[in-house]
């Protein structure tokens, strides 16, 4: 068997690599991080969630039932001196962290919440796996919105300024200057833990209650019978569904710990141009899979200010670890839309999650002993060495 072409060509997510892994993510409890917690289950890791309690009622976390999967830990990010204590009783190989304050409005309603949350926080998550020796690997999950937005209608590579013209925005750019200074500052040795960090943006999804955003809020119109006002149906964003990045964040981790792609600063996750659609193209595609007389209309009332385009630039990804979106723009909101119209008809959404879970990553693992992910990874790293990768 040629170890060097088919197969790991096509690895994307090894089994044996998650296997027993201790994992802590923060922010466990929210959209994102209930999603991931299932995936961590699915793929046998032992992961172990600190978080406060679940952002809104209805949740995913409980309708799901994640709590059932990873041991919960309720607690703050801005408790330094708790957060320390957990990290360090669960010695965790791994640390994603996940836990912020998410929404652009509500940081506009309160910038003080949101900067300490967003930049304290991170900076807590650091200092803890700073005074846990078992860390190997930290993955600061940040946004999109990090970069200095200038409406161009190219995609910002990593390399291109950070800024953010709202509290938000802002404050998640300063997340990324804080994991960069703590990478420079103390984790800069051979032996140090990697310290690496995500670029995410308009992730879609079942179990998403967010207020101010466009799928939670046409869910909660059309279940009420109203019409949905959209505030800006013009505006074009990179739609991808949640399980798209998390996906990237594991083979991210994955490849920071094994050393087989050099590793440096922050990594972009977006679909492709083909998913870059305006909010109203989104919509109607969700009205159409939706049903039930569902419609909406334009709000013409003041907004805060949004940016009318933003696009990221997803070649480092593609190229050094391999991945790409799986989902395209019509099965990405067709799967979205198909867990809210299961929790409308009062189905079980906890296995509508979980069959999305393990249909979605039923394309993405392989299932590799850890015997031969052994030979996989010296095989491709001595291809690295000669120069043939």
């Amino acid at each position: 068997m040629d170890l060097r072409s088919s197969e790991v060509e096509k690895l994307v997510i090894s089994s044996a690599f998650w296997l027993d892994k201790r994992v802590f993510v923060t922010g466990h409890t929210g959209f994102k991080g209930s999603w991931l917690s299932l995936m961590l289950a699915r793929l046998n890791a032992r992961a172990t969630g600190y978080s406060l309690e679940p952002p809104s009622a209805p949740n995913l976390f409980e309708l799901a039932r994640v709590g059932e999967f990873i041991d919960d830990i309720r607690g703050d990010i801005r408790d330094l001196d708790h957060l320390r204590r957990a990290m360090t009783a669960v010695a965790p190989q791994i640390v994603i962290h996940m836990a912020a304050q998410p929404l652009v409005r509500a940081a506009y309603a309160d910038p003080v919440c949101t900067y300490a949350t967003n930049v304290m926080g991170t900076v807590n998550v650091l200092e803890a796996a700073r005074a846990t020796p078992s860390v190997c690997a930290v993955l600061v999950v940040t946004t999109d919105k990090c970069y200095e937005n200038k409406d161009w209608v190219w995609g910002y590579r990593e390399t291109d300024a950070l800024g953010g013209h709202d509290p938000y925005s802002n404050s998640k750019a300063c997340a990324e200057l804080v994991a960069g200074a703590y990478r420079d500052s103390f984790f800069s040795t051979a032996d140090s833990a990697k310290i690496v960090s995500a670029r995410a943006g308009n992730v879609i999804g079942g179990g998403d209650f967010a207020a101010d955003r466009i799928i939670p809020d046409a869910f909660r119109a059309f279940l009420a019978g109203r019409a949905l006002h959209i505030r800006n149906p013009g505006a074009v964003r990179p739609w991808q569904h949640v399980l798209e990045p998390l996906t990237g964040y594991l083979m991210l981790i994955e490849a920071a710990m094994t050393g087989s792609v050099r590793l440096d600063g922050g990594w972009n996750f977006g679909p492709g141009a083909a998913s870059e659609q305006s909010v109203e193209a989104l919509v109607t595609r969700f009205i159409d899979t939706y049903g039930g007389g569902a419609a909406w209309t334009r709000d013409h009332g003041d907004h805060p200010h949004e940016a009318n385009l933003l696009r990221l630039d997803t070649a480092k990804a593609r190229e050094m670890l391999r991945w790409t979106p799986a989902l395209d723009f019509a099965e990405t909101v067709d799967w979205t839309t198909q867990w809210y119209r299961a929790l409308a008809d009062g189905r079980d959404v906890a296995e509508t999650t979980l069959t999305q879970v393990d249909r979605y990553l039923g394309q993405r693992v392989r299932l590799v002993s850890p015997f031969t992910q052994k030979l996989l990874q010296e095989s491709l790293l001595a291809e690295r060495r000669l120069g043939n990768v």
